[in-house]
């Protein structure tokens, strides 16, 4: 019998003490509790400021609360990366569905664009193609209600239009036919087909916290294949927590979440062949934009074997999503799309494209340097990119896009949140705030360049990042004779 085992037979009274928490389980402990505060924090914030108002109302409100819920957006970041890998987990997931709920508390705040989509699933359930008439088309009037088309009030207020004809819409550019490829036309009908009738906005808003919340989980799945369980966790939460996601992917429902996911399960599910190729290309035919991250799904596959199996898939699905609506419609199906482009454009205005590049160069050169410099970079992702990481190449060719095309439109981003999310460079989150910056901000600062400064901000961080991760400041400090150990210069 051990002398404190005697000991304690001696002394009755003796009661054994508890071994105190390590330090670990506390530091862990308190790890998860603050890390809960902030989300719980994170999701009131983005709740008060979706109720706040809408751009036109209450731009001031909605840019401050914006920025209140990305400072404790980054709170919770660098809260969680402390966290044990299983409750990180459960609170990426719930963070998760907590802060897309959070988008359902209100009707659209930002963005019109949604009441376009449920006209398109309405018309589409009448077995009318969507690319056929105008929401203004006389041929339409039967499918027309009081909620997409007010008549018993003035046609005053956020999102309402009138049409040369005196016709009072909710819808934005109601005299033209719709722009949306034909995988993002399936969603609206689907999503109408499962709605409950008069529900209005909330089915689509409902989809897109679905969606959101189903790339979370997808990122979750990838990034955890990559062998670090923690690391996958705090990862994921640069998506699952993004005060844009709950904004843009849930409140204003857009559907370039549908296209994120689709990528996301391409780069990350798929080995470079045909079902990459097919989920690229399902993405593509949601929203154009996922076309820039082509070249990085073919990272290192020189052969030509794999990449023509990646690019006649893609380019495969795209033409079977449009085969039915090229029956119905004709060349059609094009809608407003290359009219939008105009508009959208490449003409003097508020807002221009290639913001950064006309500060150093003609306006009559920024764009067709914007697209060598994408062109150049594509073949470069290509050629030399990562096979085993084939959204770092689609991150810097997506980021890059929009750092030069400059767009006041931050949902555009958001396949840029989920590509950082799978690779972690954070610093390109900076390419979102950007352009909410531009959109919210612009009535704010009439005559500032803030395209510039906003983009130009976007540029200088992600420059330093870059440079930080490469160790370039490391070596331009020994250059100059810095002592790493006392930082004073070597004599």
């Amino acid at each position: 019998m051990t002398d404190t085992a005697t000991r304690h037979q001696q002394d009755p009274g003796h009661s054994a003490v508890p071994p105190s928490p390590r330090p670990g389980a506390l530091s862990a402990r308190l790890g998860i509790a603050v890390t809960a505060v902030l989300l719980t924090a994170l999701t009131a914030v983005v709740v008060g400021t979706l109720r706040a108002g809408d751009n036109l109302s209450a731009p001031g409100r909605l840019l401050a609360g914006y920025a209140v819920a990305w400072a404790l957006f980054a709170a919770a970041l660098w809260t969680v990366r402390k966290v044990p890998a299983r409750a990180a987990t459960v609170l990426v997931l719930i963070g998760s569905a907590a802060v897309a709920v959070a988008g359902l508390t209100a009707q659209p705040r930002t963005s019109n664009d949604m009441y376009r989509y449920a006209w398109d699933g309405r018309v589409q359930a009448a077995g009318i193609s969507p690319y056929a008439h105008p929401p203004a088309a006389p041929e339409l009037a039967p499918l027309r209600d009081p909620w997409l088309f007010p008549t018993r009030q003035a046609c005053e207020g956020w999102g309402l239009t009138h049409t040369g004809s005196g016709l009072c819409v909710r819808i934005n550019r109601p005299t033209v036919p719709t722009i949306y490829p034909p995988v993002a036309e399936g969603w609206y009908l689907a999503v109408h087909t499962l709605s409950p009738p008069d529900s209005r906005h909330k089915p689509l808003q409902a989809g897109g916290a679905v969606l959101a919340f189903g790339t979370t989980l997808a990122l979750l799945r990838v990034l955890r294949r990559r062998g670090d369980p923690q690391r996958a966790a705090a990862r994921a939460a640069l998506w699952a927590w993004c005060p844009a996601v709950s904004l843009e992917a849930v409140n204003n429902a857009h559907i370039d979440t549908l296209g994120v996911l689709f990528v996301v399960l391409a780069l990350g599910t798929a080995s470079a062949g045909a079902r990459r190729g097919a989920l690229l290309g399902a993405a593509i035919a949601v929203k154009l934009l996922p076309v820039l991250a082509l070249p990085g799904a073919l990272s290192g596959q020189r052969g030509p074997a794999r990449f023509l199996r990646v690019v006649t898939a893609a380019v495969a699905a795209v033409a079977l999503a449009y085969l039915p609506y090229v029956a119905a419609s004709g060349t059609r199906v094009l809608g407003y799309l290359p009219g939008y482009l105009h508009e959208e454009g490449y003409e003097p205005g508020h807002v221009r494209r290639f913001a950064l590049l006309r500060l150093l160069l003609p306006d009559a050169a920024a764009g067709v340097t914007a697209v060598a410099l994408l062109a150049l970079i594509g073949l470069s992702v290509w050629w030399r990119g990562d096979p085993a990481r084939p959204w770092r190449g689609a991150l810097l060719l997506t980021g890059t896009a929009l750092l030069l095309f400059s767009p006041s439109y931050p949902w555009y981003s958001l396949l840029v949140v989920a590509l950082v999310a799978m690779d972690g460079r954070w610093e390109w989150l900076t390419v979102t705030l950007a352009g909410t910056a531009l959109y919210l901000g612009g009535r704010l600062l009439p005559g500032f360049p803030l395209q510039a400064w906003a983009y130009g901000t976007a540029a200088i961080v992600i420059t330093a990042g870059a440079c930080l991760r490469s160790g370039g400041v490391r070596r331009i400090l020994q250059c100059h004779g810095v002592n790493r150990s006392s930082g004073d210069p070597r004599i």
